[in-house]
């Protein structure tokens, strides 16, 4: 927001009148330009220059970027990545010289990369303290770190998002460790040259051991006392994936959070999840410094992408990176001039002897004798066919890439989230506005307030912070209708908008999520709440005649189904056949005693009416609303 709000004041001040709209609308979009620029410079400071041009090319088009950078995509992640990318290339930047103006411009830029501050700040220090494992410490990485520790530490404390967080985290905990392992070990470096070997030996494991427990320890103190508060919960779910669904089923419950499947891996990235293992091996053959931070960088993002799914948007940058370098590697061994590795050639002797005896078949040894000019054919002849056949099927495999990427963009992700798209059988298009029509229906009838689309006050939205306040409203949902009244009315609620798509087989409705609301709500209120009532005698979650009591009863069933039961869809299935679920509903008269429904959003598909969206009103505040 303060990225967007400084752009507009900019432009205003330079009198080019920009609406604050369109600044939103195109901010990530417009850093997107500056992310493959940052991409280009960190491939080549890690390789070579057309290494860093593919790397750009690649993370231009690559969907798992750009499914957060497109227009109209507000959020922290259309900055993120570009600071991410130019904090790393700082980094290496001043690793590879040493400078503390380089490493002043990464403090900069590293505080301001929004929730990958926390990885920033754990895979610098992660770096460091592999280099000195193997033994690859230097002034430039003393000078780098320390600067970058110290300053950047300030630094992060003047932004409230991150506060006083370095030092009263856990996951903050990491940089300090190796800040102060780092100075010990540079003492016990300048001490080298006054000591003898066996006494400088001994020093060093002894001065590294305490230097180890005297953190460890006051870790541990510090956690104990309550100065370091201990980590949080989305922590542990990145180290165990059954954390969060047992412990904290809030942040189980976002699709963001889910793991991460083969199918997606392959959507997002296309043929770069097949290339960036031989850069990676490549890195690792060849290594240095800064190669020793790219494949740190690659194994990190690999596991935490794998665990949840919001996280391919911080390996994507990396895989466009070792993908360029394997790529370009294999261009440069296929395409390259020979001439300037072959040496000049040498005369044999033995061609001397086929000159004087041309009718001499072998050599001194007895052995048949080959001409060198059938030698020279043989290899012209085979060489440039392979050369060919190589380049051609790199060229295949890009030109597929970027025919995958082109179309992925274009179905996935460039139609808005509020209007849905529907195709016939015959390819034609319908479109679902029924999320603008529910809006819109919000907006004429309700009183205005400041929050959300239709500027509408919600109980409930998009954060996961209020796990208590959110556990009430999943409490009310999983009720019946009679508890859940009584709930809502101390919630001063007049409208309940869910979504139904059992008429169309739009998965991603309420009922689908409502396992959710009932396992949240069983964490805050496990006397009213039980997810296992929601269950058949066999375990199963059904919404046919087969389906727990409980749940055919709950408000968010009733809500879901009303009027449904009525509905016949087609001729080969019954009345109120769902679907989404494949299945005839359980619960086919449902009628409401403390609420009532006040707007239905209808769309035409194959003629036939579809309920998607239901607003049930509470009738003690009807007359806020008059007619509905």
């Amino acid at each position: 927001m303060i990225t967007a709000g400084l752009i507009h004041w900019i432009l205003n001040a330079l009198n080019i009148t920009v609406h604050i709209r369109d600044v939103c609308v195109f901010l990530a979009p417009t850093f997107s330009g500056p992310t493959s620029i940052c991409t280009f410079l960190l491939t080549r400071e890690l390789w070579n220059q057309g290494a860093g041009l593919l790397a750009a090319c690649f993370i231009a088009i690559v969907p798992g970027y750009i499914s957060w950078s497109v227009a109209g995509s507000f959020d922290n992640e259309g900055i993120a990545i570009f600071a991410l990318q130019f904090t790393y290339y700082l980094w290496v930047k001043s690793v590879k010289t040493g400078s503390v103006f380089w490493t002043m411009c990464c403090c900069l830029s590293s505080v301001s990369a929004w929730g990958c501050y926390v990885f920033i700040i754990n895979l610098i220090p992660l770096h460091v303290f592999v280099l000195l494992l193997m033994q690859r410490y230097s002034k430039r990485v003393y000078i780098a770190y320390s600067t970058f520790y110290i300053v950047g530490l300030i630094l992060s404390m003047q932004i409230p998002f991150v506060g006083f967080q370095p030092i009263r985290t856990r996951e903050h905990m990491a940089a300090a460790g190796v800040f102060a392992l780092l100075q010990a070990y540079a003492f016990l470096q300048y001490l080298r040259d006054q000591l003898t070997k066996q006494e400088c030996q001994t020093l060093f494991f002894l001065g590294v051991s305490l230097a180890a427990g005297a953190v460890f320890l006051s870790v541990i103190y510090s956690t104990y006392t309550g100065y370091i508060a201990p980590w949080s919960g989305r922590f542990y779910s990145l180290w165990d994936t059954g954390y969060a669904k047992i412990h904290i089923p809030i942040i189980a419950s976002v699709s963001e959070h889910q793991p991460m499947t083969w199918v997606s891996f392959f959507f997002d990235l296309h043929i770069l999840v097949c290339t960036f293992p031989a850069a990676l091996w490549f890195c690792i053959k060849n290594i240095n410094d800064e190669r020793v931070f790219v494949a740190l960088y690659a194994i990190s993002a690999v596991y935490f992408a794998g665990v949840v799914v919001r996280l391919m948007l911080t390996l994507t940058p990396v895989i466009c990176m070792l993908s360029a370098i394997a790529f370009s590697n294999v261009f440069e061994h296929y395409l390259g001039d020979d001439r300037k590795r072959e040496n000049p050639p040498v005369e044999d002797s033995s061609d001397e002897d086929d000159k004087r005896n041309p009718g001499n078949l072998y050599d001194k040894a007895g052995k048949v004798r080959k001409h060198v000019t059938e030698q020279e054919k043989k290899e012209e002849g085979l060489g440039p066919n392979i050369k060919s056949i190589v380049t051609m099927l790199m060229l295949v495999l890009l030109m597929m890439f970027a025919v995958h990427c082109t179309w992925v963009t274009s179905n996935a992700y460039s139609s808005p989230s509020v209007v849905l798209a529907s195709y016939n059988h015959d390819g034609t298009r319908n479109i679902l506005n029924d999320f603008r029509e529910a809006y819109f229906w919000l907006r004429q009838n309700t009183d205005e307030h400041i929050a959300g689309m239709a500027n509408r006050t919600t109980l409930v939205d998009n954060s996961t912070w209020n796990n208590s306040h959110i556990a009430l409203v999943g409490k009310a949902m999983s009720s019946n209708e009679t508890a859940a009244y009584k709930t809502m009315r101390s919630l001063d609620i007049d409208y309940v908008l869910i979504i139904f798509g059992g008429v169309i087989g739009y998965s991603g409705d309420d009922i689908n999520k409502f396992l959710w609301m009932v396992r949240i709500a069983e964490g805050e209120h496990p006397k009213d709440i039980r997810e296992s009532d929601y269950f058949t005698s066999q375990g199963e979650f059904c919404v046919d005649k087969a389906g727990s009591p409980t749940l055919l009863n709950c408000l968010m069933y009733k809500m879901s189904y009303y009027r449904f039961g009525e509905m016949q869809l087609d001729f080969h299935t019954p009345s109120g056949f769902d679907r989404t679920r494949n299945a005839e509903i359980g619960n086919k008269d449902i009628k409401f005693k403390h609420l009532e429904e006040a707007f239905t959003s209808e769309e035409t598909l194959d003629h036939k009416p579809r309920v998607t969206n239901i607003f049930p009103k509470q009738k003690y505040l009807s007359k806020k609303v008059g007619t509905t």
